[in-house]
């Protein structure tokens, strides 16, 4: 079974966000899915070679989950943007479960904001652990360092330079800014239900 890139083209047109921009980073997006592909046939042939104990099959192993994560990421990224942004409604179970674990909706968006605008490459990601009940901004450290086992992503921004440099240069922030008006609370809501269940 082969993995088939979605189709994001509906976001052209966002404001805030270039289309020669969304059109790069789609195909970044898509050259992770015929990596995830190309890497299950690895493993794949080389398990009927006989070989899945060498350091070829280790290494391989140890990329898939920098591959299927940049994949994944990037499909939550943009599946969580739209074109007509909008406010989080007070009575969606979201609004109210940021507002309880943050102390307001202001206090979480200010520290979701300092997330992304650390210094590095990275993503920006409202997580939600179901151990604990709890929502809780981090920090993905490229793809593949620093996603908490078990917590379900609900809001994920792209913070490399690739998403935002064509449009704003160094101008991280503004870039932030723009992220915001594109966000689909609709599915970050769902989302978070989806994981409450």
């Amino acid at each position: 079974m082969a993995f088939e890139p979605k189709d994001f083209s509906n976001l052209l047109g966002i404001p805030g966000l270039s289309d020669q921009m969304l059109k790069n980073h789609f195909t970044l997006y898509q050259g992770y899915v015929a990596n995830v592909n190309k890497l299950f046939d690895s493993f794949a042939a080389i398990s009927n070679e006989g070989k899945a104990s060498t350091p070829e099959y280790a290494e391989l192993k140890r990329r898939f989950g920098w591959e299927f994560n940049g994949m994944r990421l990037h499909e939550l990224y943009f599946g969580n943007m739209k074109t007509d942004g909008f406010a989080l409604s007070s009575s969606a179970a979201l609004k109210q479960k940021i507002v309880k674990d943050f102390g307001s909706s202001e206090a979480w968006e200010k520290e979701f904001r300092a997330t992304a605008a650390m210094r590095g490459i990275g993503w920006a990601v409202l997580c939600y652990d179901q151990g604990s009940d709890k929502l809780i901004n981090i920090w993905v450290n490229e793809h593949d360092v620093g996603h908490l086992a078990g917590a379900a992503s609900l809001l994920v921004m792209d913070a490399f330079e690739h998403a935002f440099m064509l449009d704003y240069g160094t101008k991280r922030a503004d870039y932030i800014n723009a992220f915001f008006n594109t966000i689909d609370w609709d599915t970050v809501s769902h989302r978070f239900d989806s994981a409450k269940r």
